[in-house]
């Protein structure tokens, strides 16, 4: 096990600790808020709000053993959930100038506020949260504040540059097509897609900003997977378990990881071979069906994201009104003969889950997206890796390359059967207090 106690039990010790108080816990993470290079992790960051929650706390849960288990925890959240009294932007300039002020908090807010969080601000995102890495030429692109050189990943770019910069200790954030994934990987830290069945839900996406309704689902990026049952808990209801003595783990076979770079390659491998040593059976799943993962998440997309947009194509990105247009124009014939492919690869998903506990993946075969650069081929490589556990409605969880030594940005996916996030995140968090 590790020597040291996980960041949130840190800092929970250090809350509960007498020469601690929180307004100075809020001040030391709000200054380091917008500490990346391109300072836009945050496109409204709460400092003062912060700063005053974090005065009035002991006086709204004034009793220690009774207060909420995320009592004093600073979490950001996307900019495509209403807070009360700020401007949703959803990462688009005409909507900062179009949409009202909240009048009410969304679920997710409001959740975290129930459970005693402090919210840091509202964080970067790839415009309309329609894109793989946090790139937005309004808001300007999201680079990681570890190095200036490459992009966080997306959608949720912020979220992962909050956790990264320190700024929050877990960040809200969505899941369409990798968003809470691919951020993390490449960033270097862990992350937590929920069941589409447990976050997916438009009571869950209460005053929040869909980009697509059939894949939406919420996450959380954090630094250490020891966490991530106490995070789930706490905000989705999802209660701990013991983890499985004997798991099953398929792996995506050597022969569809062509396009892999070698260091994310070595990875997989030596998450493989941590695996195994520490008793899980591996053996390879057949993933062939996944190659069709695209060709169908990707037209429901753009014609869900065309219908709520619609209106306001020429408002956008260029590449983003592009999709959107291509959205509006396919015909409903045509979306629901995908709907029907689609419901066939959920049932072969779903066969794999009757010889497998869980299955891992690459998170994205490329462990950087280098600033600057045009990242269109980039973006069709990592959603063949990310869009097959978006179609099936699938929790995942990022384990980071690090873990094992492995360099920034090689993270891996670990999936299992819709609605087992609880055995999910236990294994997961065994794995983080081995490594």
């Amino acid at each position: 096990m590790p020597a040291n106690p996980s960041p949130l039990q840190c800092l929970r010790d250090e809350l509960a600790s007498s020469s601690t108080t929180l307004p100075t816990v809020a001040i030391r993470f709000a200054a380091k808020a917008n500490s990346n290079a391109s300072h836009n992790t945050y496109l409204g960051s709460y400092t003062t709000e912060a700063l005053h929650r974090a005065e009035q706390l002991p006086r709204i849960f004034p009793e220690p053993p009774n207060r909420p288990p995320l009592y004093g925890i600073p979490i950001s959240i996307k900019d495509c959930f209403d807070v009360a009294g700020t401007i949703t932007t959803c990462g688009s300039s005409f909507y900062a100038q179009h949409n009202p002020a909240a009048t009410k908090n969304s679920w997710v807010a409001q959740r975290l506020l129930d459970c005693g969080a402090i919210l840091t601000g509202k964080t970067h995102l790839h415009q309309l949260a329609y894109g793989v890495t946090g790139e937005n030429p309004e808001y300007h692109d999201c680079l990681q504040p570890r190095d200036s050189t490459l992009l966080t990943g997306g959608s949720s770019s912020g979220a992962a540059a909050s956790v990264q910069e320190g700024s929050a200790l877990a960040a809200i954030g969505t899941d369409t097509g990798g968003s809470i994934r691919i951020p993390s990987a490449l960033c270097g830290l862990a992350g937590y897609r929920t069941s589409h069945a447990i976050a997916g839900s438009e009571e869950r996406w209460t005053r929040g900003y869909h980009l697509a309704q059939t894949f939406d689902t919420i996450g959380l990026i954090f630094r250490d997977l020891r966490d991530a049952p106490t995070l789930a808990n706490a905000i989705f209801d999802i209660a701990p378990t013991s983890s499985q003595t004997t798991i099953r783990i398929g792996y995506i076979p050597d022969d569809r990881l062509q396009d892999c770079e070698p260091i994310v390659l070595a990875a997989f491998e030596a998450w493989k071979q941590h695996l195994t040593q520490h008793g899980a059976e591996l053996a390879p799943a057949d993933t062939t069906f996944w190659t069709d993962a695209p060709a169908i998440y990707s037209p429901i997309v753009a014609s869900e994201a065309a219908a709520i947009h619609r209106g306001h194509f020429q408002h956008f990105d260029p590449v983003i009104t592009e999709r959107l247009v291509y959205g509006a124009a396919i015909p409903a014939s045509e979306i629901q003969t995908l709907r029907g492919r689609l419901q066939k690869f959920r049932l072969q998903m779903s066969a794999l889950f009757e010889t497998f506990d869980f299955l891992i993946a690459p998170s994205a075969p490329v462990s950087k997206l280098r600033a600057g650069q045009d990242h269109t081929e980039s973006r069709k490589a990592i959603l063949r890796y990310t869009t097959p556990a978006s179609l099936a409605g699938l929790p995942a969880v990022t384990l980071p390359g690090e873990y094992l030594g492995a360099p920034l940005g090689t993270g891996v996916q670990l999936l299992a059967a819709p609605m087992q996030d609880a055995p999910l995140l236990a294994f997961a968090s065994k794995l983080a207090a081995n490594s």
